[in-house]
């Protein structure tokens, strides 16, 4: 190999090999900054179509969970207002039993009419009040519940209004039901009865839709969170791995440093020829 001042071709050889040694550094300090081996389309672009593909499946899966909340948190008012309207329904029956007794005198029936209506209104104001966000399960004319399952929005889950109000089908006595004479408690007896019979029957529907929704939210948490861990074991750096690398990387950096600035001085030999 001849000797030239103009051209070194070891300085050109080490410059390389530095300059991928920095290259592959900034690399391995992005992925111990960013805890990611996939940062940017830039760093492997199939895989990262594909994490961002599935960073969408969570972002629905999220909306998903809100939607699912929500109903849950509608039921479980309704389920706590048709409770509350079936305890009513035990008490009226109570009331109105009493008062079929023929030999109670008029102070005695004036009061347990009194308690009756009391606790019939009673049942009235729970059901108009039995509202979250705006959705009313158990009034009359009640709005159903509806909650999305899948992360586009194309299915959902419905649970059904259940009327419990006194002007609905489900409760048989109305806003005018009294106990003032046997004949009337005998009356209210047999619809109450009715009542609870069918009160039940509405509860166990809500709770039947409350369990549904409880199970598809938490398997919707068990995918979110599946699908989570697929784009960690996609695009996640193995940071142990990697601060190996970043070790052998400043040292191969700190070497080529040297050898660049043997390289330089390789030029400078042709100074002796000249002694």
């Amino acid at each position: 190999m001849a000797f030239s001042v103009n051209t070194n071709a070891g300085a050109f050889a080490a410059l390389q090999n530095l300059n991928k040694t920095t290259s592959s550094l900034n690399t391995v300090q992005t992925q111990i900054n960013t805890g990611l081996k996939v940062a940017s389309s830039k760093d492997n672009a199939a895989t990262f179509a594909i994490a961002q593909k599935l960073r969408g499946d969570v972002a629905g899966l999220n909306a998903v969970k809100s939607s699912l909340d929500r109903a849950t948190s509608t039921i479980d008012v309704a389920l706590a207002a048709g409770e509350a309207v079936s305890d009513l329904l035990i008490e009226l029956k109570e009331k109105a039993v009493a008062a079929k007794d023929s030999g109670l005198d008029t102070a005695s029936r004036t009061a347990l009419n009194n308690d009756f209506t009391q606790l019939r209104d009673q049942i009235t104001s729970i059901v108009s009040n039995a509202e979250f966000n705006g959705t009313n399960v158990v009034s009359n004319g009640g709005s159903a519940i509806t909650a999305i399952t899948n992360d586009d929005g194309s299915n959902t889950i419905t649970v059904a209004a259940q009327d419990l109000s006194l002007t609905g089908s489900n409760v048989s006595i109305t806003t005018t039901t009294e106990i003032s004479t046997s004949g009337a408690a005998s009356a209210a007896v047999a619809n109450i009865e009715s009542s609870i019979a069918n009160v039940n029957t509405a509860l166990s529907a809500l709770g039947s839709g409350a369990n549904r929704i409880e199970l598809q939210s938490s398997f919707v948490n068990k995918l979110s969170d599946s699908i989570e861990v697929g784009i960690g074991n996609l695009v996640d750096a193995d940071l142990a791995k990697t601060s190996a690398q970043l070790q052998s990387l400043q040292v191969k950096q700190q070497l080529g440093l040297q050898a660049l600035s043997i390289a330089n001085q390789a030029p400078g030999t042709v100074l002796s020829l000249f002694r």
